[in-house]
């Protein structure tokens, strides 16, 4: 079968990982799959065009509305992959959650990564209700094996022994509803009571203007480090050598990161969000927290990451979604 596979495609951020896995999942069961990303087209009479050009028989789009919305009535049948925007902040605009409703009228199916996304998708959309199922998102961690730690340290303008190190890493694009500023102070804080201690947030420039405002706290705060988007192995590598991967933001579907920091045995501190509690179960995959002095007290160096080390192995599916009929 020829699939069409829309998805916001911005480098190195989890929407495109996550996009690029599931490609690769369903050209490994035999499919074709065009992966685009949804910004390249304007209006559905481009979506129509491509359609009849690349002789496409079906369509799937991570995210509801961004992706979604340009695939009714082009004749062919399709399905969607809910995004933690799609019901964490559009579902909040009238005019967006219209939209997604109708795009659901269409669709053969809709796809949670969890119990609480299917949830509450239901409540906003009965009307489709029966066509929508959890599929938990899939993960694979490929460290770089040369992938060198001090010169990373260095680069980060970490000036110790990678001994005694202990770096908490944040892994997000720069946007407000990651909330990187969230744990910042902390952080800081910690840091000059014990100077081993260092918050090192990565990740690709995706909100200008909050771009600029991070940096601009980054550059005036002791002990916490910003580095920009990095190639996924190299991630994964730096991922394996940090101390634990910390996650703030406001909102989340089903945190890639999260989930590669488990796969890779480290442990995790979560905000406490419905996205995150989905996944982590405090004191057994992970620690949550609710404010940023609980990041800190839930995560002791010396005791805390050997009792998560040890409660934090699990097994994660690889297979995101079957295939369309």
């Amino acid at each position: 079968m020829r699939l069409l596979f829309l998805a916001v495609l911005r480098r190195h951020t989890g929407n495109a990982i996550t996009a690029q896995r599931v490609r690769d999942h369903l050209e490994a069961a035999g499919h074709v799959c065009i992966l685009k990303d949804a910004l390249d087209f304007e209006s559905p009479s481009e979506i129509s065009n491509f359609i009849k050009a690349e002789s496409l028989e079906a369509a799937m789009a991570l995210h509801l509305y961004r992706g979604g919305r340009l695939l009714p009535g082009h004749g062919i049948p399709f399905g969607i992959i809910f995004g933690g925007t799609d019901l964490n902040e559009d579902v909040k605009h009238g005019e967006k959650n219209k939209v997604m409703g109708r795009v659901l009228e269409e669709a053969r199916f809709a796809v949670a990564f969890t119990e609480s996304m299917k949830e509450t998708a239901q409540r906003q959309w009965p009307h489709a209700k029966d066509k929508i199922y959890v599929q938990s998102q899939g993960i694979a961690t490929v460290p770089n094996t040369t992938f060198n730690w001090n010169t990373f340290l260095q680069r980060s303008e970490i000036n110790q022994s990678a001994d005694n190190l202990h770096v908490f890493l944040l892994i997000c694009g720069l946007r407000q509803v990651k909330d990187p500023l969230y744990l910042v102070d902390a952080f800081s804080e910690w840091h000059q009571e014990e100077p081993n201690i260092y918050m090192v947030i990565v990740g690709p420039e995706v909100d200008p203007v909050f771009t600029r405002e991070v940096k601009a706290k980054v550059k005036r705060t002791a002990g916490v480090r910003l580095i920009g988007e990095m190639a996924q192995e190299d991630l994964h590598a730096v991922m394996k050598n940090c101390f634990a991967v910390v996650n703030s933001s406001v909102s989340e579907g089903m945190s890639a990161a999260i989930l590669e920091a488990m796969d890779l045995e480290v442990p995790v501190l979560a905000r406490n969000i419905p996205g995150n509690a989905a996944v982590v179960k405090h004191e057994v995959t992970g620690l949550l927290f609710s404010d940023p002095q609980g990041s800190e007290e839930n995560h002791d160096p010396q005791s805390k990451r050997q009792h998560i080390c040890q409660s934090s192995e699990t097994s994660l599916s690889t297979s995101p979604i079957s295939e369309l009929s």
